[in-house]
């Protein structure tokens, strides 16, 4: 008895993903006992599981750091904040999904329950208190990805996605796992606080080690998509269903800041130097490339695409600054990123064509939007002047946030940098509110939408504008997951 208490008690941190786990086998198994055309029904459950989950994660909140299964798993108050988000966003999701699945004729079961286990990966990977979990989670997250991309087996762009997704993703899963045996072979420990104890007490470090950090680096920058190795992103972008493209450019988004901190942060934190030179070059790179490429873009979906991969820039400066507060700032810049890429995602699915041949992915399917549908123009308008970082909205916010902390610590050359390259990202962002207000409409038909996407969106965009006027009250809770500094910095 005292054995089965004991297991409870060591469990309990883990309670949520357990519970999702459970919820998303219960699910697939009802899924298969429905008939065709209640998909609703599987829609519906994973919404309820979770939002359950969502519960647990709230009522189980630590008020410090707690490990289980030896040191393999953390529950702190980072993680905890960033599940709270994750599952938000891809709750939101669902919504945007069902409604284009039930409009296009093609709901299936099975792309609620992948984004279940997609969303038991991203919170693994927020949780993660060694390379082996941390490995884990990214692949039930990736294969669960790769699924989603290819369900829609009609398109051939959609299969093409796919498989360059699989492709390359495979490819940056074994240099992640390359790097991780090696840091294995040079200290004998897995879990990150036994690697950073064994590198900090290494009388010098070796080259294994350093070999093992540069794989490392490279597997996490290519799940952040940041330049080199960024080519998946514009052409999975793309090619996916606008929804699932949206769960894409969100939720994992925040999920691969966990993983950075975890990683580098905590396992790696005496090889800050060395992945701070690394890191500042893909700042530099992916904000050069995003938005310069950005502005050639004739496709909504990856025009986004590079836009994002120019965000990354950012947020690798905020944790370039080694800082308590950088490292805030690069969450507050993640979360408000994703809030923001979630209304512009659900903007081009409702924009789509409503005879189910295709979507309105090209930026002049923007055109005169003020005309079909002014309060969807209104709210647009609202997220690409914060995707620019104009003020009032939180983009200025999160930018000015990011930009503060470098320039405090010295490095204001790199801040004077993402300046530059900000001003030239505003001419795309711009470009798309002058062809929505200034450009005759090429299709009159009105943009309809279901009452509750139409809550919903509004509710997104809104919150954009309400965080701008009070960015305080997210950046409050970010700096509540960073209360010291990290050690050997």
């Amino acid at each position: 008895m005292n054995a089965v208490h004991s297991l409870w008690l060591s469990s309990l941190p883990a309670l949520a993903e357990f519970f999702l786990l459970a919820a998303g086998c219960t699910i697939l198994v009802i899924d298969a006992f429905l008939d065709k055309g209640r998909e609703a029904i599987t829609c519906r459950l994973s919404q309820l599981a979770l939002v359950v989950t969502l519960a647990l994660v709230v009522a189980l909140f630590p008020d410090a750091r707690i490990t289980a299964f030896d040191g393999s798993f953390v529950s702190d108050v980072m993680g905890g904040l960033l599940k709270i988000f994750i599952l938000l966003i891809v709750i939101v999701g669902l919504f945007y999904l069902q409604a284009y699945l039930d409009e296009r004729g093609q709901a299936r079961g099975e792309y609620f329950v992948l984004v279940l286990f997609g969303s038991l990966g991203m919170l693994v990977m927020v949780s993660a208190g060694s390379f082996l979990t941390l490995y884990l989670g990214l692949e039930l997250l990736s294969l669960s990805l790769y699924a989603l991309v290819a369900l829609n087996r009609e398109s051939p762009l959609a299969c093409e996605a796919a498989m360059k997704y699989f492709v390359l993703g495979a490819l940056a899963s074994g240099i992640l796992l390359y790097g991780i045996s090696m840091i294995y072979g040079s200290t004998g420990r897995i879990d990150f606080a036994g690697v950073s104890s064994a590198i900090g007490d290494a009388s010098s470090l070796s080259l294994i080690t350093l070999l093992g950090l540069v794989f490392v680096v490279v597997g996490i920058a290519f799940k952040f998509g940041a330049v080199p190795f960024h080519m998946w992103v514009p052409d999975v972008y793309e090619g996916a269903p606008a929804p699932i493209t949206m769960l894409i450019a969100t939720a994992p988004k925040i999920a691969a800041f966990g993983m950075l901190i975890r990683a580098l942060g905590e396992g790696l934190e005496f090889l800050f130097i060395d992945w701070m030179q690394m890191l500042t070059f893909l700042a530099i790179a992916s904000l050069a490339i995003g938005n310069v490429v950005a502005i050639a873009q004739t496709n909504m979906k990856r025009m986004l695409a590079y836009s994002a991969i120019a965000h990354v820039g950012f947020i690798f400066i905020g944790l370039l600054t080694g800082t308590p507060g950088g490292k805030a700032a690069s969450m507050f810049y993640v979360i408000s990123y994703a809030l923001m890429a979630l209304g512009a995602f659900g903007m081009v699915i409702w924009l789509g064509r409503k005879d189910g041949v295709g979507e309105a992915d090209r930026i002049d399917d923007l055109k005169g939007i003020i005309e079909r549908n002014p309060w969807f123009a209104l709210m647009m308008l609202f997220l690409m002047l914060s995707m620019a970082g104009v003020p009032p909205f939180v983009g200025f916010w999160a930018k000015l946030a990011v930009l503060s902390e470098a320039v405090d610590v010295g490095m204001t050359w790199l801040a004077v940098t993402a300046v530059i390259f900000s001003v030239i990202g505003l001419f795309y962002y711009l470009r798309v509110v002058g062809l929505m207000f200034f450009h005759a409409p090429e299709r009159s038909a009105p943009i309809v939408a279901p009452n509750t996407v139409r809550l919903v969106l509004s509710i997104n965009a809104l919150a954009i504008v309400a965080f701008g006027f009070y960015p305080d009250l997210l950046m409050d809770i970010c700096v509540r997951a960073f209360p010291g500094l990290m050690a050997g910095q």
